[in-house]
């Protein structure tokens, strides 16, 4: 007699990036419940936006269990990049010698006709 398990194991699916509202759904349809420990009334977020999960997506659990989301980032997980200026800063030349004014930088071409100008056409 072969045995089968009451709660089958379930690939946990992708959440992260959903709303609220389809994180509820998509996890209730594959036998799941969402806990959110930044939001103590997950039913009553509707459009924030899932940024973490655990489990991860396609990891096997068994049915009815809990996966954790959060809405926002921890304290110093951040999210929105560097604020700070760039130290060093990247050596003049290049695309600032490019966009530069001619008579902007010392050393810069002399303002007038381009030594070398070449005229593209198509067919």
């Amino acid at each position: 007699m072969r045995l089968v398990p009451e709660k089958p194991d379930v690939h946990v699916p992708r959440l992260v990036g959903l709303m609220a509202v389809d994180a509820r759904e998509t996890a209730r349809a594959w036998g799941l419940s969402l806990y959110a420990s930044d939001r103590p009334d997950v039913r009553l977020a509707v459009v924030d936006h899932v940024v973490r999960q655990f489990p991860q997506p396609g990891a096997r659990v068994p049915r009815e269990s809990t996966v954790y989301v959060w809405f926002d980032f921890g304290e110093g997980e951040g999210g929105g990049g560097i604020r700070e200026p760039r130290v060093p800063r990247p050596p003049l030349g290049g695309l600032r010698r490019e966009l530069a004014e001619p008579d902007a930088e010392p050393g810069g071409t002399p303002p007038g006709p381009a030594p070398h100008c070449a005229v593209l056409s198509s067919p």
